[in-house]
């Protein structure tokens, strides 16, 4: 029988679930893994970032947009807690974590062995939807099965493995390998399905609410808002389900502005963090229905009618509940495009930002990326970039982590190499992940990135200002020169000191990344932008 060590196993079975690329930096407990995959280099390809946060914000960017697992492997210990913020980050996305860990014999013990943690599997466990360690060599392929099924059935969220650095070589039969189970389809409750249908025929002024848990039922989600003549709103994960070039694809801003009228709010793969957190008008003035394949979910917000479901498996059978002879008593698209144009026009006012943004799409190709930061452009990109495909705007969700942009938007674009990707960076947390442009040039990674430098973190100087008597303290920056920054990591370098010159530059940018990365900056006066927030918590806002 042929022996191949543990750590061969694991990446034969990581090809074997359809991963050809991984992420990570080797290290001591990590050589072996490496040594496998440089064995098996020709079937899945290994990026090395500059960071560990680097490895897995590239994961992470690579399963958001794609909705396939990805993997990185990192050293146990400083390497692992390097990665915690993307990990976090990925609590809706097909992440696994490979760590190793010290010898076996000094788990648990406490000599202070080289990167040793006090409980590195607890932590992992704190922050994943299952982490297990490797004990012995044939327990590889098995529960390297488990972190797949745990990770992509049900609530999609992250994994972890953790293997000794002994039990990395040790070897096993070359033929011990676990088949892939199906995960299980989760489908409703059809009398629930039944009672829903009923609520939807007696509401005179339904709303559909999205979160990413609905990404894969997009066909299906358009067919029921036009049916029941109903708006489908997205906060961040779930725009563009519903296409805003349609009379139903609603963003945040637009959805507010219909709200007050509702008598049935549809939540679907959502936590309803907006309506149900932050719009505060009229929210006890309506019934709720709630599907989501997380139970948990339907216990922290109970709605009037909870169904435990796959959001795709869920619409089809409201669908044929409501048949092919239900009709709503009058079409409301006029009525939503009103109101989109209405919305269109106010946030305007959102300047300079809505400036940029309306050249991006206008500039974009249709089906292009965008990457969000935690920042002025990228806050008011949630409603004032239009979106026409579920998974195009990836964003960090309400970890809300400064500095997680550039560094997925990476992982992105190495996953969709033959379409745009535009990092929307401000000059904080571009700074947080500087070092991976050196990755970015190193493996061509055309990612076209704006940097809009206010030289400030924005968002905090500005709530100085307003909240604390303009004590401004800790908020103000000094930055490089971003241009000659990029161009000494081997990447196109411009910046763009108009928006005339942003128009100009992003076209270029579009020619120049099929073989590069494109690093465009574009200078802001300090304090000048208008807040965006009147339109992400409208209720809230000033109190």
């Amino acid at each position: 029988m042929t022996q191949i060590t543990c750590s061969e196993a694991m990446v034969k079975s990581l090809i074997d679930r359809g991963v050809d690329a991984i992420f990570g930096i080797p290290g001591a407990q990590t050589y072996a893994f490496f040594d496998a995959l440089y064995k098996y280099r020709d079937q899945i390809k290994l990026y090395v970032s500059r960071h560990e946060q680097g490895s897995a914000y590239l994961a992470y960017g690579y399963a958001k947009s794609t909705g396939k697992p990805a993997a990185y492997c990192v050293v146990p210990g400083p390497g692992v807690l390097n990665t915690t913020a993307a990990l976090c980050t990925a609590h809706n996305a097909p992440v696994l974590c490979i760590t190793g860990q010290v010898p076996s014999e000094f788990v648990g013990v406490g000599h202070g062995m080289l990167h040793e943690l006090p409980d590195q599997l607890a932590t992992l466990r704190s922050l994943t939807k299952w982490a297990a360690r490797v004990d012995h060599a044939e327990q590889a392929p098995s529960l390297l099965a488990d972190a797949f099924r745990n990770m992509t059935s049900g609530r999609i969220q992250p994994t972890a493995l953790e293997i000794p650095l002994d039990v990395l070589g040790h070897t096993i039969d070359s033929d011990m390998e676990v088949a892939n189970i199906p995960p299980p389809q989760f489908k409703p409750d059809l009398s629930k399905i039944q009672r829903a249908a009923e609520m939807i025929k007696k509401a005179k002024a339904p709303m559909i609410y999205v979160g990413s848990g609905a990404v894969h039922a997009d066909k299906e989600l358009a067919q029921l808002a036009k049916l029941i003549q109903a708006p489908v709103v997205a906060f961040r994960g779930g725009r563009g389900i519903v296409g805003d070039d349609t009379p139903y694809g609603f963003n945040c801003a637009e959805g507010y502005k219909y709200y007050p009228e509702i008598d049935l709010m549809i939540g679907i793969g959502t936590r309803l963090e907006l309506p149900a957190f932050r719009w505060q008008d009229g929210i006890a003035n309506h019934e709720m229905i709630r599907i989501d394949i997380d139970p948990t979910q339907l216990v922290r917000l109970r709605g009037d009618l909870g169904i435990v479901s796959d959001s795709q498996l869920a619409v089809q059978a409201l669908l044929e509940e409501l048949g092919p002879d239900y009709e709503c008593e009058e079409s409301r698209e006029k009525q939503f495009l009103d109101i989109k144009a209405e919305s269109q026009k106010e946030i305007q006012k959102i300047q300079p930002q809505m400036t940029y943004l309306n050249i991006m799409r206008e500039v974009l190709p249709r089906e292009s990326f965008i990457v969000e930061e935690i920042s002025q452009v990228g806050f008011t990109s949630y409603y004032g970039f239009p979106l026409y495909e579920p998974r195009k705007l990836v964003t960090c969700g309400y970890q809300g982590n400064l500095g997680h942009g550039f560094q997925t938007a990476l992982g992105v674009k190495i996953a969709n190499p033959d379409t745009p990707v535009v990092s929307i960076a401000g000059d904080g947390g571009f700074m947080f992940g500087v070092q991976e442009l050196a990755t970015a040039v190193q493996y061509n990674i055309g990612l076209i990135t704006l940097i809009f430098n206010n030289n400030a973190f924005g968002n905090v100087r500005r709530d100085q200002t307003n909240l604390y008597d303009g004590h401004v303290h800790g908020s103000e920056l000094k930055n490089p020169d971003f241009v000659a920054l990029a161009k000494s990591f081997g990447a196109a370098g411009y910046r763009a000191n108009s928006a005339d010159e942003l128009r100009e530059l992003l076209q270029k940018a579009l020619i120049e990344s099929e073989t590069g990365p494109v690093v465009i900056e574009v200078p802001c006066e300090r304090g000048s932008e208008v807040s965006p927030f009147e339109f992400l918590l409208p209720a809230n806002y000033g109190r």
